[in-house]
């Protein structure tokens, strides 16, 4: 999700079993009767505070991770938001701090590759003005 201006993307960072943080894109599971479109605004309204309007898909991320001794496949739909209003806000319980960072600086900040290859596409879209007829 990106501010109005388009400089700026909002992260939620998360402690790992480690105890780092680490930081990645909003995201979540889809409730039912929700499309992929409503669950990306309505997460990122709970795990950042901010409300945002959906500009366009991004892609998909499919991976797996071990919970409580089980391999679990997850699939998340990945768009380009665009903030409307609210204050950022870490209150959801799993998450540990929220922050904007420069659309600059996603290649160092996110800590996962894959997020890493969406921002880039994001920023593609962005600065060749492919998003929303801007």
């Amino acid at each position: 999700m990106v501010d109005p201006a388009r400089r700026q993307a909002v992260l939620i960072g998360r402690l790992d079993r480690h105890g780092t943080l680490l930081w990645s894109l909003p995201k979540g599971h889809i409730e039912d009767g929700e499309t992929t479109e409503q669950t990306a605004v309505r997460e990122v309204k709970e795990e950042t505070g901010i409300s945002a309007h959906v500009l366009r898909e991004l892609g998909t991320i499919d991976y797996w991770f071990v919970a409580e001794r089980r391999r679990v496949h997850k699939t998340v739909h990945h768009f380009l938001l665009e903030a409307d209003g609210g204050e950022l806000s870490d209150e959801d319980v799993e998450v540990s701090e929220v922050a904007w960072v420069p659309l600059t600086e996603l290649d160092t900040t996110l800590a996962y590759s894959d997020e890493r290859k969406l921002a880039r596409r994001a920023r593609a879209l962005l600065a060749e003005n492919r998003v929303n007829g801007r």
